[in-house]
């Protein structure tokens, strides 16, 4: 089957709006995240062995499984628990679910890296351990795991296509819609997968713009 141009670039208007639904989902899944990742990376500080058995299992679940099945889980399976969620809801929280375990990581390999020298300077003074963490640990932390945060946003972005699973309207299902009126389904395809490229690239440049630039300040 030839490529007919003409359907590719007519794909291109509805899917950049279209992907423009991506992008706030995403942006959303990824602010939640990262205060989720945040809030369990201090809760694996604590040393109390039934908390940090159960966020193993939750961790061990979480990347074991498939994000899809997640997506599924809390789409399906809440309102069994009488949660009833609309479709962009359940798959935010999807995500950001996923991305906070991948988050606490990311953030656990920052924090075995990071010069203890600050820390102990802080502790020497006598500051509080919440003061620690607020104005000592974390904005070192944020810095130093940029670049993952960044490829991590990237990840976020590419899992927004798989809502389309559960009615989302976004630019998967964009794309696959054109390709069920035009009988084409091929080219508004190549078209979704173009704009997320775009999305994605711009994404990448920017953090690492953002990363030069700090890396500019500290130097």
């Amino acid at each position: 089957m030839d490529l007919d141009g003409a359907v590719f670039l007519d794909a291109f208007p509805r899917l950049v709006v279209a992907a423009g639904s991506n992008l706030k989902i995403a942006m959303i899944s990824i602010l939640f995240a990262l205060i989720g990742g945040t809030a369990l990376t201090l809760l694996r500080t604590v040393r109390w062995k039934p908390l940090s058995r159960v966020i193993g299992i939750v961790i061990g679940f979480i990347r074991g499984t498939p994000i899809l099945v997640q997506i599924f889980l809390f789409y399906y399976g809440l309102p069994v628990l009488h949660i009833d969620l609309a479709p962009i809801t359940a798959g935010i929280c999807a995500i950001a679910f996923n991305s906070t375990i991948f988050i606490t990581e990311i953030m656990r390999a920052g924090l075995a890296g990071m010069d203890p020298g600050p820390i102990e300077a802080a502790i020497a003074l006598g500051l509080r351990k919440r003061v620690i963490w607020t104005h000592v640990v974390l904005p070192q932390l944020y810095i130093r795991i940029l670049p993952p945060l960044v490829n991590e946003m990237t990840v976020i972005v590419k899992a927004t296509t798989l809502l389309s699973v559960i009615t989302v309207v976004e630019v998967l299902r964009t794309a696959q819609q054109i390709g069920n009126t035009a009988f084409r389904p091929l080219e508004p395809i190549l078209a979704a997968a173009a704009v997320l490229f775009i999305v994605n690239f711009t994404i990448s440049r920017g953090g690492r713009l953002i990363e030069s630039r700090l890396a500019n300040r500290r130097g």
